[in-house]
């Protein structure tokens, strides 16, 4: 028996593609939208840009879509200017589903709904470990513009909703720039390589404070409880591993696992891309 028919948004990425995956095993009918049609086992690809509305719409016509997944973000210059792409995006999805079917949309975002945008990120002053009724950071920030058009779009229609906010997620991506366990294995291996010192490209503040991370298969299992349980409509969870650690310790655990010579973090941080050229040259 089917649970439900999920389109998953940004299928292609760390959490989209590992909860498609996952919603396919549990038994959901998986439509999977990204710019450019993927294949995925038991996902059915569906292709469109959202920042195109018409296209939005051809895409999406006639699909039975009962629960949305919204796990993709798109880049620009400056915050105002996130926000309005991103709110666009979102909001020329909902207009193009058939809200007759909508039972259910979740929406991913993570730490900057506490830590404030890209451009006043850690800028407030905000008491760990971070709560979800939380208020927001002043300023534009496109997290808060997204769950603005969710609710908005929720009240209209009349279906329920979740937002999930997630640490640093690490999972299975193919080509994914911001997979952090697959860029660390590779700089790791690197080092192997050419013999170069395991140096940590982060600040000072990082290499000492604590932090976690969410496995993209625990955020998965969260997101299809949350959608399926009525006791859990309507809110936001955040959702991490549960453990903490500092980088300090990581790290040298790390460089460890691959037989490294870890060395001590610099005083001035030494982006990867920094590194990787230098290490080019050499």
């Amino acid at each position: 028996m089917r649970k439900g028919t999920a389109l998953v948004v940004g299928a292609t990425g760390i959490t989209g593609g590992n909860l498609a995956s996952y919603l396919v095993a549990s038994g959901w009918t998986v439509y999977g939208l990204s710019r450019r049609a993927t294949e995925q086992s038991g996902v059915i690809p569906v292709a469109a840009d959202l920042l195109d509305k018409p296209a939005t719409e051809q895409a999406l016509a006639g699909l039975p879509i009962t629960h949305v997944f919204y796990c993709t973000w798109i880049r620009r210059d400056d915050e105002k200017a996130n926000v309005e792409a991103n709110s666009a995006m979102m909001r020329h999805l909902f207009e193009a589903l058939d809200s007759d079917n909508l039972q259910h949309a979740s929406l991913v975002t993570g730490t900057k709904q506490y830590l404030g945008s890209f451009e006043a990120y850690g800028s407030g002053r905000i008491e760990t470990p971070f709560r979800e009724f939380e208020p927001r950071v002043p300023g534009d920030n496109f997290y808060y513009a997204l769950e603005d058009v969710l609710f908005e779009a929720a009240e209209h229609h009349g279906f329920a909703w979740n937002v999930h906010r997630p640490h640093t997620v690490i999972g299975y991506a193919r080509g994914n720039a911001m997979n952090m366990g697959t860029t660390i294995a590779v700089y790791a291996s690197i080092c192997k390589a050419t013999g170069q010192p395991f140096v940590f490209p982060g600040s000072q503040t990082q290499w000492n404070a604590l932090t976690d991370m969410t496995d993209a298969l625990v955020l998965a299992r969260q997101m299809e409880w949350a959608a399926t349980t009525p006791g859990a409509a309507n809110q936001a969870f955040n959702t991490v591993n549960g453990d903490v650690f500092r980088w300090r310790r990581m790290w040298q655990e790390i460089g460890e696992y691959f037989g490294l010579e870890v060395a001590d973090c610099p005083e001035t941080p030494q982006p990867l891309e920094n590194q990787m050229a230098d290490a080019a040259l050499t």
